[in-house]
């Protein structure tokens, strides 16, 4: 083997470093948080809390796992995240194929019109205006249709089939009678389990991230998603200082907010972290084969 010169030594060496730094800077507003939301309310407002918990209490938690609506708002959110997975895949991933084959007429005039969507749209208020007049205003089904499919994900699925599904498999299943539905099912699916997962993560990670779409489309509070009615906790937290003439309690009730809302971005965060580690193999392959132009 090639023995490392002093520069390759050098290199290697800084480059580490690099990783090191980029790293810490971006666990540490994870740690921080964390340590936030199990420390005393006074510490996180007089600036101790920097490397480690200080004065640790478990109030923002109990605050939070003690409104009932926190179990509701897990549910209806893995609804939704489930429903605008599916939902997204079945849309997604045959408009991605069908844009990727040479031979399908017209798939260039469709992609560029696709592609003008990304940076022109109707607006909030238009969009709204075409929910409610189709009648799905306080409707779940409508928190799902309006993150089901999006133009980055349908390109970056579509680059994948482009470079990874070759011409010569799709012409020799069609010598074998294997017509266009048959060959998407039993060839192009089995193949693709990389851009399928990083799809779905896409789009649960999208989901389970919105509040915006709860916010605007839904009346009814037992339909909300849990980041609604975290945000409506911590709003109540808030509101508890409003309501009270007395200094003291004024700054209590605010440090104590403090403390809720690190324990709100911790409870809202977890799922993702736990399900992340088992698709990031299947989404740095998939998205490193979706980003390259053949």
């Amino acid at each position: 083997m090639k023995r490392k010169t002093t520069f390759d030594a050098v290199f290697d060496f800084a480059v580490t470093v690099v990783c090191i730094l980029c790293l810490l800077i971006v666990l540490y507003p994870l740690y921080f948080v964390f340590i936030a939301s199990i420390s005393g309310p006074s510490a996180i407002t007089n600036g101790k809390v920097i490397l480690l918990p200080r004065d640790i209490n478990w109030s923002g938690y109990k605050m939070v796992f003690g409104d009932a609506r926190v179990l509701r708002g897990y549910g209806n959110t893995m609804l939704y995240a489930a429903g605008t997975t599916v939902m997204g895949l079945l849309l997604t991933i045959p408009c991605a194929y069908a844009l990727s084959r040479s031979d399908f007429v017209g798939r260039k005039v469709i992609l560029k019109l696709m592609v003008f969507t990304m940076y022109f749209s109707g607006g909030m208020i238009p969009t709204y205006m075409v929910v409610r007049d189709l009648g799905l205003i306080d409707n779940r089904f409508t928190v799902v249709l309006m993150l089901s499919f999006t133009v980055h994900n349908l390109l970056v699925a579509r680059t994948f089939f482009a470079n990874t599904l070759p011409t010569e498999l799709w012409e020799a299943a069609e010598i074998d009678g294997c017509s266009n539905g048959r060959y998407f099912v039993s060839v192009v699916i089995p193949l693709s389990g990389a851009i399928i997962a990083v799809i779905a993560l896409y789009y649960c990670v999208a989901q389970w991230n919105d509040y915006m779409t709860s916010l605007l489309y839904l009346n009814t509070q037992s339909k909300y998603s849990l980041q609604m009615f975290l945000r409506d906790i911590l709003l109540s937290s808030k509101s508890i200082a409003a309501d009270t003439n007395d200094p003291d309690d004024v700054l209590e009730a605010i440090k104590a907010a403090q403390t809720i809302k690190y324990a709100v971005v911790i409870v809202a965060i977890v799922p993702m972290m736990i399900v992340y580690p088992f698709l990031q193999r299947f989404f740095v392959q998939g998205v490193m084969i979706g980003s390259i132009k053949g």
